[in-house]
């Protein structure tokens, strides 16, 4: 049987993120709005493409910016940022649109520059449940 699998990412795609984050010591995780202290560590390429999903950039740009980040750009960079983005998305942590997406203000910043209680009160508002 033939490999078929095909990448189903649109590069001019938005994505965003659906989690409440945190990049306490320098590490992104998961963080629970309930309990800011308690965090799920994220694997290093999962941290940093859920950090930018901003929903303000596309994947083609996200692919731009981190290949600007090397003198030397890794060979296999666009096929590790694809993986980990359909990683992220199969995870239900990512999502991707073909127009920009506002994120409300409880996914827009890292938690710890977050008014906690204005984030727990949006939340119950919009019926936001962690994934």
């Amino acid at each position: 049987m033939e490999n078929t699998k095909k990448t189903l990412l649109n590069i001019n795609h938005y994505f965003y993120r659906t989690v409440v984050f945190t990049r306490a010591g320098n590490k992104v995780a998961l963080a629970d709005i309930e309990h800011p202290q308690q965090t799920t560590e994220l694997e290093d390429w999962m941290g940093i493409v859920i950090s930018l999903a901003d929903g303000e950039h596309t994947l083609v740009e996200l692919v731009n910016y981190m290949a600007s980040q090397y003198q030397q750009v890794p060979e296999k960079l666009e096929e590790t940022l694809e993986s980990v983005v359909e990683r992220l998305v199969e995870s239900k942590l990512l999502r991707l649109s073909e127009n920009k997406v506002q994120l409300p203000y409880y996914l827009a910043a890292p938690i710890e520059q977050l008014d906690l209680e204005k984030a727990k009160k949006m939340i119950k508002e919009d019926g936001y449940t962690v994934h």
